[in-house]
C-alpha cells in the first residue's frame, strides 16, 4: 500500500508540474527507463536467471519472475504475433492503480506508464531494443490492463 500511495503522489505531482497528459506520460516513461536501467542488475543478481535464448523465454522471465518479484503479480502472456516478435502482458490486477480514479480532465494520462519505461530500460541493458506500450487500462474502463511488447532488434556492443 505504501508503494501504491507513494506512486500516486508522484503522478499527482507530475500532473501539477506539466501542462498536459502527454508530457506526464513521457516523464513517467523516462523515469521508468532510468529505474529499469538500474533495476536489471538487482534482478539478475537476485533471480539467477541466465541469458534468454529467444523473445518467448524473455516474456516468461518478465511475467513469471520479474513481475512476481517486484510487484507481487504474475501477468498472463497472450496475443503472440505470428512472427513471435510481439506479445501482450495481461495484468488482471495492477497494484499501481489500487485506490485510483482518473479525473475527467486527465483522460489521456497513462497512469502506469512507468512500467513501460522500466521494461524498456531493463531490456536495453541486456541488449534488447523493445517497444512497450499500454493498449488497455482498467482505469479507462477496460476489463484488463494490457501491456504490448514488441521486439525491435538486438543491440550489439
Amino acid at each position: 500500500e505504501l508503494f501504491t500511495l507513494t506512486y500516486g503522489a508522484l503522478v499527482t505531482q507530475l500532473c501539477k508540474d506539466y501542462e498536459n497528459d502527454d508530457d506526464v506520460n513521457k516523464q513517467l516513461d523516462k523515469m521508468g527507463y532510468n529505474i529499469g536501467v538500474r533495476l536489471i542488475e538487482d534482478f539478475l543478481a537476485r533471480s539467477n536467471v541466465g541469458r534468454c535464448h529467444d523473445f518467448r523465454e524473455t516474456a516468461d522471465v518478465i511475467a513469471k519472475i520479474a513481475f512476481k518479484m517486484y510487484l507481487g503479480i504474475t501477468p498472463s502472456i497472450t496475443n503472440w504475433s505470428p512472427g513471435g516478435d510481439e506479445f501482450s502482458l495481461i495484468l488482471e490486477n495492477n497494484p499501481l492503480v489500487d485506490f485510483v480514479e482518473l479525473p475527467d480532465n486527465h483522460s489521456t494520462l497513462i497512469y502506469s506508464n512507468l512500467l513501460c519505461g522500466v521494461l524498456r530500460g531493463a531490456l536495453e541493458m541486456v541488449q534488447m531494443a523493445v517497444d512497450v506500450k499500454f493498449v488497455q487500462d482498467t482505469l479507462k474502463g477496460d476489463s484488463v490492463t494490457e501491456i504490448r511488447m514488441k521486439f525491435i532488434r538486438r543491440i550489439e556492443d
